[in-house]
């Protein structure tokens, strides 16, 4: 007889990810015992705090990666339409947690914020035009706005027009749907209501070792990382959503599926101002264009944030590089990650994105001239004493094998599973927090799927869209975003941050 104590489930890491699935499987099967254990002293403190992501509450909108030119000049509209989707399915989770409670005000983590792009010169604007016609007519993106006009962009966002050479040519599209989500304070809020619910929250709680057991469990090693003895536990189901800490988790843990994945650790710093005079300028989120070597997630935009009821603006990222893989981790990271099976796709990675590094060295030697000159091309009349650089997140993206190419780099997520379902991990970033409602549910639909079929009741209830496709029906996309924004108090145009600031939501703590 086992005399270790067993848990039906382990979250690892104390981010958006586990938050959510654990919130999922608190109301799927309330009977599980829930166990959450986080490195650090609060929770959604790396790739989920607020001041590390964007924010941007990802529905492809706004950000052109995801519908890049075809070398034959076409712009096809079914990446962006996908993300789009998986967006609604999180936006309608979001709503069912706020009627039934458990979220008692959406102000604390979504604000209503349009999202446009912005590009300038002739090549630019006439892919624009190509972007906005493939997708004008889908029901997800109904009401984007186009223009190539000065005073129509002045409309807009003043910031960006104030001052701007009214020869230059220019094109931007705008969707007052669009909003600014503070991923930080949903972690916490689905966290606490999950504790409420019956889970246990670890804070300064480190997994540093996990072995699958003969009897199918995962005996995990838990050390508290601000003293205390190393103690055992043995799980039935483990998720490992330790953001850059999970390759190395999922590597030590043996399974097959791990193998021939790698990270590439990409680091990034942004402009902040909180000039009231500047902020009341400019309500949205504005994308351009990626510079020719620059990754996806390097995108430039001019970003409202609302962060605990308070708005500021946010410009960048400046993309560069350090082996680590979390914000608070070691340099050792790159180093440790690679194994005999990953060495091969990663070199061959590494070969074949000669540009990316360069690019990323260049970032990283960039002063602020620099910076602030990229600035200006967005808002010319930018002043470097009312910006501040701030430290962004790391992001480790997906490096693995790829039976034609050998080894890619894959900007994205991926679940990686376990055949028996027993343990599973999430690789990659963007668009990663708000796709988090969708990710779990591929993660619950692998790891489970004798239980499927009992949980689709509740799964209907909670994502009304569950096994159907939006954007293939007009009138239910159209009544979902109607839904959806009424319970989250979104509003289709623009509107002033509330002066009552909302009740502050505390991270948790140990």
């Amino acid at each position: 007889m086992n005399s270790e104590e067993t848990v039906d489930v382990v979250l690892i890491g104390g981010g958006i990810m586990s938050a959510t699935l654990g919130s999922l499987i608190s109301r799927l099967q309330p009977d599980w015992s829930i166990r959450v254990y986080e490195r650090l002293g609060r929770a959604a403190q790396e790739s989920s705090n607020p001041w590390n992501n964007a924010g941007t509450g990802h529905a492809a909108l706004c950000e052109l990666n995801y519908m890049p030119e075809a070398p034959d000049g076409s712009v096809s509209a079914a990446k962006a339409v996908s993300i789009n989707e998986q967006f609604q399915v999180s936006r309608q989770y979001w709503a069912h947690l706020v009627e039934s409670g458990a979220i008692a005000d959406p102000k604390q983590f979504i604000n209503s914020t349009p999202h446009m792009t912005f590009v300038s010169g002739a090549a630019n604007v006439e892919y624009l035009r190509k972007r906005y016609a493939a997708l004008q007519d889908q029901p997800l993106f109904a009401g984007m706005e186009y223009t190539e006009d000065h005073d129509t962009l002045a409309e807009w966002t003043p910031l960006m027009a104030k001052k701007r050479n009214r020869r230059q040519k220019i094109a931007a599209t705008r969707a007052a749907s669009g909003t600014d989500v503070d991923f930080g304070a949903l972690t916490s809020l689905l966290l606490r209501d999950i504790e409420q619910r019956g889970a246990e929250i670890h804070m300064n709680h480190q997994v540093t070792w996990l072995k699958r057991q003969k009897d199918g469990t995962w005996r995990l090693r838990v050390r508290h990382t601000v003293g205390g003895t190393p103690k055992t536990v043995r799980a039935r189901f483990v998720f490992v959503g330790a953001g850059g800490g999970a390759l190395a988790l999922l590597q030590h843990s043996g399974i097959p599926e791990i193998k021939g994945f790698g990270g590439f650790p990409i680091s990034g710093q942004f402009l902040r101002t909180t000039n009231p005079k500047v902020v009341a300028q400019h309500h949205a989120k504005v994308y351009g264009k990626a510079a020719v070597g620059a990754p996806p997630m390097s995108v430039p935009h001019l970003d409202t944030r609302v962060v605990d009821g308070e708005t500021s603006l946010l410009f960048g990222p400046y993309a560069g590089f350090t082996p680590n893989f979390l914000k608070s981790s070691t340099w050792f990271d790159l180093p440790f990650s690679i194994r005999p099976h990953n060495i091969v796709p990663m070199l061959q990675v590494a070969f074949k994105n000669f540009d990316l590094v360069k690019y990323l060295v260049s970032e990283l030697l960039a002063g602020r001239d620099k910076k602030m000159k990229a600035l200006r091309a967005f808002m010319p009349t930018a002043k470097s004493e009312d910006w501040e650089l701030i430290t962004a997140g790391q992001r480790v993206q997906v490096m693995k094998k790829d039976p034609k190419q050998g080894g890619v780099l894959q900007f994205g997520t991926e679940v990686i599973a376990g055949a028996d379902g027993t343990i599973a991990g999430l690789l990659g970033a963007s668009p990663g927090a708000s796709t988090a409602v969708p990710i779990m549910l591929e993660v619950l639909q692998r790891c489970f799927p004798d239980r499927i079929a009992e949980w689709e009741p509740s799964l209907r209830e909670m994502i009304p869209s569950y096994g159907t496709t939006l954007s293939n029906d007009p009138a239910e996309a159209a009544a979902s975003l109607a839904r959806t924004a009424a319970v989250l108090q979104l509003q289709g145009e623009p509107r002033a941050v509330e002066s009552a600031a909302p009740e502050k939501v505390p991270a948790l703590a140990s």
